[in-house]
Formats: structure tokens, C-alpha cells, sequence
């Protein structure tokens, strides 16, 4: 079964192919496809992990880093 992400970056509409071998979640797979380094958003992510057990914390974290980032309506398409 192939999957495909589907995202907005900038107003812009694109789509990807993706693996789960390849990346941890759909955001670092739009993020490489359009070449942005993630390795400060997984240390800093890592960090508010540790410091806290409300994953609606985690959520609201990654939710806002990708928005700075210029992405929207990131979504995983089974084909």
C-alpha cells in the first residue's frame, strides 16, 4: 500500500510519496522534501517530552513549529 502526503507550504499545494521507513512522522517528510533541517525542532521537541506527560502540550508544540515553517494542511492519502 503506497502513501501520500498532501501539504500546503507557503500557499502553495504539493504532494509527496512517503515511507515510514524513511522518517519518523509525515512533518520531517514535507520537511526534507522541501529542504528544511528539523534537528532543532526534534532536540527541542525531545525536551518538552521530558519535561512534561500532557501530550496535548507535545501536540500544541509540533502544531506551532510547522506553522512557522509555512506549512498547513498536512495530510496522509492511502492509495
Amino acid at each position: 500500500m503506497a502513501l501520500t502526503i498532501s501539504y500546503t507550504f507557503k500557499g502553495q499545494q504539493k504532494s509527496i510519496g512517503y515511507a515510514n521507513d524513511k522518517y519518523h512522522d509525515a512533518f520531517e517528510a514535507v520537511a526534507a522534501a522541501e529542504g528544511i533541517d528539523t534537528s532543532d525542532y526534534l532536540a527541542m521537541e525531545q525536551a518538552v517530552r521530558m519535561s512534561t506527560r500532557d501530550k496535548k502540550t507535545v501536540r500544541n508544540f509540533r502544531d506551532n513549529y510547522i506553522r512557522q515553517k509555512g506549512f498547513t494542511d498536512i495530510t496522509v492519502v492511502r492509495d
